[in-house]
């Protein structure tokens, strides 16, 4: 009964989150602090009852909301189920296989050329640096030499942790086609990195794209939005509304208003993340790692005295996940979420432990 499209997918592979012990979770990119505290008091406070009612399907009062966040008009916001289902979206609205491929980094977000098979495009993968680096004067001599459908970046990249200057950003849209979508994948920026949602009426060919599942701890609500140009929405909507007019929940919405409001509690519990991210880099460069220039709230790192598949599970065994990728490039490296200062400070003794003869 299959049809021949599911037959042809290969699906995107989540993180584990395995039930069967406690483990110290740091492979999910999953935020260890708890949401804003007026979230607790709304889940206290709420009425039940409402929720006999459809939400609202334009999420109008979230939208304002997220564009008070970035000096936007709320013309310039969409939402959706998460920021996967966002990019779910974006690549049927804007990207065409008569165009060409679509161009995004060979290491970044393996759901990009997931979404490609899911729809039926073919997609271009842009060697990054040795460095790992993403490399934008590449990306624009593609675009200047053939045909392509669109420009997908995460920024920073995933799983690297390594981001791309504002300033590189505008130049590639100053320098490719107008008429192609350059989307920008900012699920991490928070943690350090440059945005350019600021720019989406500038340049109405940009589309951002971000989430409140990592730096608003809310992983579990499934919140993502998308700011550009009011034609890019009204795209977005229309492909929305062709799948599922009501994505975001009554109570989602309500949830996410109230963790966009309270900027003091985010600004807090970012600060602390990246002050314990680069107390972790420097722990692991002292004890011989490559450790990857990180502006997200993950490190990858490449351990120097044992190879990253058999450290991933001997590390899995003694009750810490971290994620192990084992394509040729990232293979040597390890993904670790940042956790608290307790879990982070749990993890490096335990390396400690490893390299002392404990192998």
């Amino acid at each position: 009964m299959y049809s021949r499209k599911v037959r042809a997918l290969t699906p995107y592979v989540p993180g584990e989150q395995p039930q069967n012990r406690q483990y110290i979770k740091l492979n999910t990119n999953e935020n260890p602090f708890p949401p804003a505290p007026g979230v607790d008091e709304l889940l206290h406070s709420f009425d039940a009852s409402r929720l006999r009612l459809y939400p609202d399907p334009d999420s109008t009062r979230l939208r304002e909301a997220f564009a008070k966040r970035f000096g936007l008009g709320k013309e310039n916001i969409f939402c959706g189920n998460g920021s996967d289902e966002v990019l779910a979206h974006l690549f049927y609205a804007f990207f065409d296989e008569e165009y060409g491929p679509v161009l995004f980094p060979d290491v970044s977000y393996s759901f990009y050329p997931v979404f490609c098979s899911f729809h039926g495009l073919s997609y271009r993968e842009v060697p990054l640096g040795e460095d790992f680096s993403v490399d934008t004067g590449l990306f624009r001599k593609i675009a200047a030499e053939s045909d392509y459908s669109g420009i997908i970046l995460a920024n920073p990249n995933a799983p690297t942790g390594i981001a791309v200057t504002r300033s590189e950003i505008i130049t590639l849209l100053e320098s490719t086609r107008q008429d192609r979508l350059i989307a920008v994948d900012e699920a991490y920026v928070d943690f350090g990195g440059e945005s350019v949602v600021d720019l989406v009426n500038t340049y109405p060919n940009l589309l951002v794209v971000g989430t409140l599942s990592k730096s608003y701890s809310l992983a579990g609500l499934r919140l993502g939005y998308a700011a550009g140009h009011p034609d890019l929405i009204e795209a977005l909507t229309r492909t929305k509304d062709a799948f599922n007019s009501y994505p975001v929940s009554r109570l989602g919405q309500e949830i996410a208003v109230a963790a966009l409001e309270d900027t003091g509690y985010f600004e807090k519990c970012r600060d602390e993340l990246i002050a314990v991210r680069e107390w972790t880099a420097a722990k692991l460069t002292d004890a011989g790692w490559r450790v990857l220039p990180s502006k997200a709230n993950f490190l990858f790192a490449a351990p120097s005295f044992t190879t990253a598949k058999k450290l991933y599970a001997i590390l899995k065994d003694r009750g810490f996940l971290v994620r192990f990728f084992s394509k040729p490039r990232t293979r040597d490296f390890l993904r670790i979420s940042i956790g608290s200062g307790k879990d982070m400070e749990s993890f490096i003794h335990e390396l400690s432990c490893i390299t002392n003869g404990e192998l």
